[in-house]
């Protein structure tokens, strides 16, 4: 980890949802909670390997409700749909924002080819995967 991709200062702004970086050379990024949320460092989300990550969906609405500092390298947020497993680097952060309007249109074409939508689905619905059976 770089020292300059440390921010010195994170500000959570709980009714827009965006965290907010500012650094010493007077630069500062915006994220989304749903921007954070859908690509978490977590093995929940990235899988353990190439290959094996997972597409995060219905992610619009999720809020960050709370920010922990790790050391002095990274924070964990924890969000209001439960997940508060990824620890987020300065390195890793500094690379989102710095990347975030090509991240975000790679995940907009990931969830069109999978036919999956950001909206959240109504809270009444159960949803089952169901995974093909191995063709002889």
């Amino acid at each position: 980890m770089s020292a300059s991709s440390a921010p010195s200062e994170l500000k959570l702004h709980k009714k827009s949802g965006t965290l907010e970086l500012v650094y010493n050379q007077g630069t500062s990024h915006t994220l989304t909670a749903e921007f954070l949320r859908v690509h978490s460092p977590s093995a929940e989300v990235r899988g353990h390997g190439k290959g094996q990550e997972v597409l995060q969906t219905g992610k619009r609405d999720v809020k960050i409700t709370s920010l922990e500092t790790v050391g002095n390298y990274a924070i964990k947020p924890s969000f209001d749909d439960g997940h508060n497993t990824g620890i987020y680097s300065w390195d890793y952060l500094l690379e989102l924002a710095t990347n975030q309007k090509s991240l975000w249109q790679e995940y907009l074409v990931k969830l069109q080819a999978a036919g999956a939508t950001r909206d959240p689905l109504p809270p009444d619905t159960q949803v089952i995967q169901v995974k093909p059976a191995p063709s002889d």
